[in-house]
């Protein structure tokens, strides 16, 4: 299977939305160190236990050991608990992206929550 952008939704326990959001925040950034080419999560502004994880690969391969890697298997061992399982994820392709420039031409800052 060649590439593409994996989304992994993420459902979080009671009152651990923030917690897991700061770890998914950290491990999507460790994904480039398995080939990663970008990433991406984003929370549901209705339901703040609702997270999607999107991290693009151009091999399959790269994603498979990334998420069977340590750094994987520490942050479920780290954040058990933190969120609903099963986590099951899927593939897309990416058929077009694009970005309009922000009103005064800085990139956006990260929201905080």
């Amino acid at each position: 299977m060649s590439g593409g952008m994996v989304h992994i939704p993420w459902y979080a326990t009671g009152f651990r939305g923030d917690q897991l959001q700061a770890e998914l925040i950290r491990i999507s950034e460790l994904a480039t160190r398995y080939g990663a080419t970008g990433y991406a999560v984003h929370r549901n502004r209705d339901d703040r236990y609702k997270l999607l994880q999107m991290l693009e690969f151009d091999e399959h391969a790269d994603f498979e050991r990334f998420w069977y890697g340590p750094d994987m298997i520490d942050f479920r061992t780290y954040c058990q608990g933190w969120f609903q399982v099963p986590v099951t994820y899927s593939w897309a392709d990416v058929v077009t992206e694009g970005k309009r420039p922000h009103r005064n031409g800085a990139h956006a800052e990260p929201v905080e929550s």
